[in-house]
């Protein structure tokens, strides 16, 4: 049987993933509540995607890192941490937000050739991105996926759908079509910048 254990949740209209750093502004008093509790007790808690389609029942433990800034009226920005993927087994009571009882969701971590195919891509994207890949991506030991997806901006849906996949092989091959489709995304917008400096005219083939 799984061990399942009781842990805050916080619905969001974002998806954290493992090893993923996102700041945070807290603002509503359940939250605050649970950010305060999260602190005194060095605890973790859950952050569950939620859309117009409701709060989805797999999500990724959060692990607090700092707080940046404390606001008169309670408020505060922090920064976490993403821990491990699970899932909401029960809704439970007794606290001022919401929480469940979650169990660890495993993973078939075993993959092919896309783990290299979606390294390349990762670091094409850093470098048309105007940036330096991490080095660490790939190194560490930590499963690819998860590093790609917690440095590249995806859209929430698309890194929901990869967070519930169990399969580090499918969760590859799914990133390889979403960079591929950001790397064509970005080379036309490329091409229109360069349009928009040449006043929309293109260069003939052989021109100057």
């Amino acid at each position: 049987m799984p061990s399942h254990r009781e842990i805050g949740l916080f619905p969001l209209a974002v998806v954290l993933v493992p090893g993923e750093l996102m700041p945070l502004h807290i603002f509503e008093q359940r939250y605050r509540t649970l950010i305060a509790e999260t602190i005194e007790g060095e605890r973790q808690f859950a952050l569950l995607y939620a859309d117009d389609d409701g709060t989805r029942e797999v999500g990724c433990t959060a692990d607090l890192v700092d707080v940046i800034e404390r606001f008169e009226d309670g408020r505060m920005n922090i920064v976490v941490r993403g821990g491990e993927v699970v899932r909401v087994v029960e809704i439970t009571h007794g606290h001022p937000y919401m929480t469940g009882l979650v169990e660890p969701c495993r993973d078939d971590l075993a993959h092919g050739d896309e783990a290299e195919q979606a390294l390349e891509l990762y670091q094409r994207m850093a470098e048309l991105a105007g940036g330096e890949p991490d080095a660490e991506v790939g190194r560490s030991g930590a499963a690819l996926s998860w590093e790609i997806l917690a440095r590249v901006e995806f859209p929430p849906a698309d890194k929901q759908r990869l967070l519930e996949l169990r399969s580090e092989s499918a969760r590859l091959t799914e990133l390889v079509g979403l960079l591929t489709s950001g790397l064509d995304r970005m080379a036309i917008v490329g091409e229109i910048r360069e349009r928009a400096h040449r006043n929309g005219k293109v260069e003939p083939p052989g021109g100057r």
